[in-house]
């Protein structure tokens, strides 16, 4: 009998593997090593992350928002993974997220990510990304829609994307407040290509 965990309805797997990559749900325990992340990354992300409060990354405050998403995991509204090397499993170096998770009639969800600096141009990424679109829009957790926000001048990250199948659906002017003003955003989205009419939405 396999050790893995077995996915609730309706919810990805909360441990995933790739190639090279481990792949851990959000968890309290996990936040030492993901402020160590965030820390290492601070200059890196700046640009590209909306401003925070000062102990933002402090580790109760870290410990409380792991602890909300993963309830928010069992319950559907967010799926946040955090990333680590085969070789180094306690070092965080990225993170990807499917949240405002909707289903119904709609059946989609927001696609999130980041990278530790010094992974950026080896494809993990695109492996994780691929990975997480593949519980998305398997029949565990199946999805029709995943749609992610670029802001144009960002070209590596419209270059995953864009690798992985989404394709450019609109472009929002001043968007979201970003790095201390309302930045343009383009929107991209992918659709599940085995979502066919034997499928129903989930409530």
């Amino acid at each position: 009998m396999s050790s893995e965990p077995q996915p609730q309805a309706g919810s990805p797997l909360k441990r995933l593997r790739t190639a090279r990559l481990l792949m851990h749900a959000s968890a309290p325990a996990m936040a030492e090593a993901i402020i160590d992340y965030q820390s290492r990354n601070a200059a890196h992300f700046a640009r590209w992350d909306p401003t925070r409060p000062p102990d933002h990354w402090d580790l109760e405050p870290t410990r409380a928002r792991l602890a909300r998403e993963e309830a928010g995991f069992e319950a559907g509204t967010i799926w946040r993974f955090w990333l680590s090397l085969h070789e180094a499993p306690d070092r965080v170096i990225g993170q990807c997220a499917l949240s405002d998770v909707v289903r119904g009639v709609f059946q989609s969800a927001m696609l999130g990510y980041s990278l530790d600096r010094a992974c950026v141009g080896g494809g993990l990424m695109q492996e994780a990304l691929k990975c997480l679109l593949d519980q998305a829009f398997g029949p565990a957790v199946s999805l029709h829609r995943v749609q992610a926000s670029v802001r144009p001048e960002n070209a590596r990250s419209r270059r995953v994307l864009e690798r992985l199948g989404f394709r450019r659906e609109g472009f929002s002017p001043r968007y979201l407040f970003i790095d201390g003003a309302w930045r343009d955003h383009e929107t991209f989205a992918l659709i599940n290509p085995g979502w066919g009419e034997t499928q129903r939405p989930v409530a």
